[in-house]
């Protein structure tokens, strides 16, 4: 009896875990993938249309549109978030006197609520009393003013700035820890060689963390499909849908417009785009290792 318990032990201590993630993921999606084949606005009959939602979903131009947005946003996020959180992470490692205040100021946005972070550039950008054109207008280039957030040519690349001066501390943060790990001596060698810091930079501390480099792009493309507060406060997929993403236009589908079907539909499919994108990137990453082991 004993030996029979004890064989039920790790099931019985797991069981917990499995049920709960079970019904806090599994199912949903289960339930989402069922949904996707009915017209269905939450209340009323449903009425089974086969593949008639995800047909829908090709020719829908703005949800097309909305993943052409969050490739903008990825590419723009791995520039002013990775690369200039790398680049912050070299300044700091310098040793240079104020280095601490110097990584507390660029992480502390990342601490902020972003609820709070939307509201706060959202008056910088304001196109009448906001920070941005009043310094315009102060400094004699009142041709330089827009109306950022409600300019289809801007928009967009307003929110990415935003974004990258939340996360530019956190990745400068993941670097900076990857760099300290690196030996002292493998340092002192290079300055005695004559190597000055820029080419420590590039040379000994990028090539060092470089799988930490290859983890935060791939965290800006995964949380570029999961933004959605940051757009939905400062621009809530505006002006003509020009920062629309998937995420956004997901809640109008649902929630605006009652299509619990037709929104199913895009959540399936905007879960196996995802499920693409990290299959390719796992698989890069693996011929990237055996090239690097050959």
């Amino acid at each position: 009896m004993s030996g029979r318990s004890n064989k039920l032990s790790p099931y019985l201590f797991t069981a917990p875990a499995v049920l709960l993630f079970a019904f806090i993921v599994l199912v949903p999606i289960a339930m989402t993938f069922f949904f996707s084949f009915y017209d269905w606005n939450g209340i009323g009959k449903m009425e089974f249309t086969g593949l008639d939602n995800y047909t829908r979903a090709i020719h829908d131009r703005i949800y097309i549109h909305s993943y052409g947005h969050i490739l903008i946003y990825i590419a723009a996020t791995v520039v002013v978030e990775v690369l200039v959180g790398l680049g912050l992470a070299g300044l700091i490692t310098m040793g240079r006197k104020g280095s601490g205040l110097f990584r507390l100021a660029f992480f502390t946005p990342v601490m902020l609520p972003m609820i709070v972070v939307s509201y706060l550039w959202k008056f910088v950008y304001n196109s009448d009393f906001g920070l941005i054109n009043s310094i315009l207008n102060a400094i004699g280039l009142d041709s330089w003013t827009r109306v950022w957030l409600g300019n289809p040519d801007t928009a967009l690349y307003a929110i990415c700035i935003v974004s990258g001066w939340i996360y530019a501390g956190f990745y400068m943060t993941i670097f900076y820890s990857g760099i300290q790990r690196i030996s002292k001596e493998i340092f002192e060698s290079a300055y005695l060689d004559g190597a000055n810091e820029r080419q420590i930079f590039f040379q000994i501390k990028v090539p060092m963390i470089r799988s930490l480099v290859d983890t935060a792009i791939m965290l800006c493309v995964l949380t570029g499909f999961q933004s959605f507060d940051l757009f939905y406060v400062m621009t809530n997929g505006g002006p003509y849908n020009s920062t629309e993403i998937v995420t956004t236009y997901l809640v109008k589908v649902v929630f605006n417009h009652m299509s619990i079907g037709y929104g199913s539909a895009l959540a399936v499919i905007m879960t196996l785009v995802i499920a693409i994108i990290g299959l390719i990137a796992n698989k890069l990453k693996r011929k990237d290792s055996d090239v690097l082991e050959y």
